[in-house]
């Protein structure tokens, strides 16, 4: 089964943000998450937050990053991440279908209260934590859309030096509850860990490691070979280095 690589961009960090996608596209990307920025990211970690803070000193708004998506043309998924007070207001389901949204991610919103989010046309993916009891993940794996996002380890999105020993666990009780594809995130820095997450969940999401490049300076061809590289770890059989 060939692995699902998501990566992440901030829109509006820079300029020219929207040519991240093409290059992530075409060094092999299944899905790109695109953050939305907003003022107080709660799960986000330092580097997500800096380009968040990046992209609104700019003058980046919502609406502003989803009328640059309806503006160009991208071959595969586009995933919206955004925390619920912007999801929850009117129009943003139109919003998102301007863009050609195909799927929400809204990190704060709990399963509890999914029924107050109207995206219609929209799959919304919810949130598995090694803290979410297996009552609650039963529910998640149930309503979930497109995939589960399984986050690797409690606490905020960021780079890491190894993969939570919890990932593992989590990504085979994440498996019984639900058949749709289970993506594994939060803290997937490099290409050894990107494989290693992997090899037990049906593909990674990485947001932190390709931020902190375009933070530092790195234009669409050099962030898009760092997600080739992802690419090419995920490519490669089990055991394989």
């Amino acid at each position: 089964m060939t692995k699902l690589l998501m990566p992440y961009i901030t829109g509006g960090v820079r300029p020219d943000w929207t040519a991240y996608l093409t290059a992530f596209e075409d060094a092999g990307a299944d899905m790109i998450e695109v953050g939305l920025p907003f003022s107080d990211p709660t799960v986000d970690g330092p580097t997500i937050q800096e380009a968040s803070d990046t992209a609104l000193a700019r003058g980046a708004t919502p609406a502003a990053v989803l009328a640059d998506l309806a503006a160009i043309r991208v071959g595969i998924p586009l995933i919206a991440s955004t925390y619920a007070n912007i999801a929850l207001r009117p129009g943003f389901a139109a919003a998102l279908r301007a863009a050609r949204i195909s799927g929400l991610i809204v990190p704060d919103l709990p399963v509890d209260e999914l029924a107050g989010l109207s995206v219609p046309g929209i799959e919304v993916s919810l949130l598995a934590s090694p803290a979410t009891p297996d009552d609650r993940l039963a529910e998640i794996g149930r309503r979930s859309q497109g995939f589960v996002y399984v986050i690797s380890v409690m606490g905020t999105t960021g780079e890491r030096d190894r993969l939570a020993p919890s990932a593992a666990a989590l990504a085979a009780r994440v498996r019984q509850a639900t058949e749709l594809p289970v993506l594994l995130g939060f803290g997937i820095s490099t290409p050894e860990q990107a494989a290693e997450a992997a090899a037990v969940a049906d593909g990674v999401i990485v947001g932190a490691a390709v931020m902190r490049r375009v933070l530092d300076g790195a234009g669409p061809a050099e962030a898009g070979a760092f997600v080739a590289s992802l690419r090419a770890a995920l490519s490669r059989p089990a055991g394989v280095g």
